[in-house]
């Protein structure tokens, strides 16, 4: 008796933890979703969460939370919570609000009619709104954040009789179609013309839609230009009707010549420039794989210009190998003199096993419990392999070598994050590389680690990618100067080996003339002892505090190439060297395709003519040099991950937690036999 009294109090222990944390986790979603719309409302989010509210509902006898809802503040009809684009797109796009489609016209005041039904058409209006939502429990009264519901079924209109219809409540929606018939041929009164526009505005306001339209770049599909709405819109704001086929030829033929006589403009301008490409490997992100050769245009004065696109799997979006002869012949095609491109080979993806690890590292705990379980011990006299299996998991250092190259993996993939968010210059290099060998010696300390082994391997691949513009640059950038006891500010020859001294020399003297060589080689010297005045050298090297990031910038990157074409005006050879190194851009990264373009561009591709493919590239033209000027190299899918990812990370903790405390783990059975498959395949 006493033993089922206390296997009964743990059951109650059990379920009441249980309902905790999914209490806590509806809070928290709440919570997420909250703070996603204050950001939206203040310009950093998606246009529905103005019209879109959270609201949490209360379980009316112990007032705890119970779910998390969103309420339309146009119709206060309820839904769910869990995909709000969806609710947006379904409920205020397609027209299943009333109220939102009422936005796009004037309100128009008509005389007074007898109802059709009793009661009155402004409680059926009401009523309606609300129809197919899952609102058990909510009563009609706005409350911004929390309500609770306590009201008796069906009194609405107390003394008021229930309107009954054949149809049921389906009959509602037509029923105020009829009213709204009946209002217009008793007193039509047409709509009112929209506002009268001179051709200067309509000209402008056109302009503003067509730039629009294609920095957008398949985020707007064509066929929506034929929208009945938006014609709509268009007419009520004053403008006329514009086709889809205007859109596809007459005014992308007049935004590409435009934006490319922009671009040439800025190159004819500058007295060098540096080209770059993008997209001969594969990437892989979102949804698929962006299959774009790309080249792009470095200014000395920090613009980056698009120049070109190309479709390696013949226009399709599709990725395939390109031959380095083919390859040269692009690069050949977009400017004369370039030297031969080869064909790099794929680089393996870490994605899937960095998730592996992570998840295998968030089941340790469960790993270890269930090798320990009576059921384990069965398995483990029939197959001998379980028993290395539960060795393995009991053992510590497993565990630590696994961390170790989970965390390896990350220290590796977020300085390529941190290398593709900033778009280091060339003389950025040497000191990139200082930093990833003392995260590497932290590594090896933590985890225990041999360093000779990490340190053999960094240095292989060093001189592998190393290049002596990266000395040159690093020694001419006034950003390195190193204050010395003396006061003076001198270039960092100290940090360079003796091979790295012989390639700045060797570099100087191949960039200038035979007869300007000596020239350019005392003025390097010169340069190494008398260095740049301290009140300057300060001045190129003061820093700011990022806004985005939070981390310390220089204040003035142009800084460095202005010292030497003014202060440092009297090193005539290597000045001009300098103007010509320190602009040069490490990476090829620029802007990122979305992927709803690529889809687009893969769907239509493979239907498009020769003159359609030149289309797509006139599209992706503009709409790359409009993303490189406003600076914004990421693609819409990354911005709304960082809109979402506050509620999902919070999420996913709170199931994990969930997960770790339940009992029940101890006698996975399946996950028992899944991890033992998975332990023989790594041992084969």
């Amino acid at each position: 008796m006493a033993e089922s009294e206390g296997t009964q109090n743990d059951t109650q222990l059990v379920v009441v933890a249980t309902e905790d944390m999914a209490v806590r986790a509806v809070n928290k979603r709440y919570e997420g979703l909250s703070t996603v719309r204050s950001k939206a409302i203040k310009g950093k989010g998606a246009w529905y969460w103005v019209h879109l509210e959270p609201i949490l509902v209360r379980n009316p006898d112990t007032n705890d939370a119970k779910a998390v809802k969103l309420r339309c503040n146009l119709c206060e009809a309820v839904f769910s919570a869990s995909n709000p684009s969806r609710t947006a797109s379904e409920h205020l796009k397609r027209g299943t609000c009333p109220n939102f489609n009422s936005l796009l016209k004037p309100s128009s005041s008509s005389s007074s009619l007898p109802p059709l039904s009793s009661p009155s058409s402004h409680s059926n209006r009401k009523r309606f709104g609300s129809i197919g939502t899952s609102n058990d429990g909510l009563n009609s009264n706005r409350q911004p954040r929390q309500f609770q519901h306590h009201y008796p079924p069906h009194n609405h209109h107390h003394g008021q009789q229930h309107l009954l219809l054949s149809g049921g409540k389906e009959d509602l929606g037509p029923l105020a179609m009829l009213e709204d018939s009946v209002k217009k041929l008793k007193s039509p009164k047409p709509l009112p013309p929209g506002p009268h526009l001179s051709k200067t505005q309509v000209d402008s306001a056109l302009g503003l839609l067509t730039d629009w339209f294609y920095e957008s770049y398949g985020s707007v599909s064509f066929p929506s230009l034929d929208h009945p709405k938006f014609k709509a819109f268009m007419n009520q704001v004053g403008l006329p009707e514009i086709s889809r086929q205007d859109f596809m030829s007459s005014r992308l033929d007049s935004k590409y010549e435009e934006a490319k006589l922009e671009s040439e403009a800025k190159m004819r301008d500058a007295e060098f420039y540096q080209l770059v490409s993008d997209g001969w490997k594969t990437k892989t992100f979102g949804h698929g794989e962006e299959g774009l050769i790309k080249f792009m245009v470095n200014l000395p004065n920090g613009t980056t210009l698009f120049r070109k696109t190309f479709f390696p799997g013949g226009g399709n979006g599709t990725s395939m190998a390109v031959p380095a002869t083919y390859a040269e012949e692009i690069m050949w095609e977009t400017v004369t003199g370039v030297p031969p491109l080869l064909y790099c080979e794929n680089l393996q993806n870490f994605s899937s096993i960095s998730s592996m690890l992570d998840n295998t590292l968030s089941c340790a705990r469960v790993l270890q419990l269930v090798v320990m379980d009576d059921s384990y011990k069965l398995v483990v006299i029939e197959d001998s392999v379980a028993t290395e299996v539960a060795e393995l998991v009991q053992n510590m250092g497993f565990w630590n070598d696994v961390e170790a190259v989970n965390t390896l993996i990350k220290v590796i993939r977020g300085m390529v994050e941190e290398i593709e968010a900033e778009r280091p210059l060339v003389g950025q290099c040497l000191p990139l590389w200082e930093e990833l060998r003392a995260k590497m010696k932290d590594w090896c300390a933590k985890y225990s680690i041999h360093e000779g082994l990490v340190e053999k391997i960094i240095e292989r691949r060093f001189k592998k990618n190393y290049h002596p513009a990266w000395s040159t640059a690093f020694i001419l950038d006034p950003v390195y100067l190193i204050r010395d006891s003396s006061g003076k500010y001198l270039p960092p020859f100290k940090y360079l080996t003796c091979e790295q001294e012989k390639d700045v020399d060797k570099l100087i003297t191949r960039l200038v003339s035979r007869e300007e060589a000596h020239i350019a080689l005392m003025e390097l010297l010169k340069w190494r002892s008398e260095g740049l005045d301290p009140l300057y050298a300060q001045a190129v090297q003061v820093k700011q505090r990022d806004p985005f990031t939070g981390k310390m910038k220089i204040a003035n990157p142009q800084s460095s190439r202005l010292i030497w074409e003014t202060i440092l005006k009297e090193l005539t050879i290597l000045g001009k060297i300098a103007v010509r190194l320190l602009f040069l851009h490490a990476t090829s990264c620029g802007f990122k395709c979305s992927w709803s373009f690529m889809r687009w561009v893969s769907t239509n591709g493979q239907t498009q003519s020769r003159v359609g493919l030149e289309k797509i590239q006139k599209m992706i033209f503009i709409a790359a040099n409009s993303k490189l000027r406003r600076q914004e190299f990421g693609s819409e899918e990354e911005k709304e991950a960082e809109v979402f990812g506050i509620t999902s990370s919070e999420d996913d903790d709170m199931l994990n937690e969930v997960f770790l405390s339940k009992p029940e783990a101890m006698e996975a059975v399946g996950m028992k036999k899944k991890m033992h498959a998975t332990f023989h395949q790594k041992r084969t």
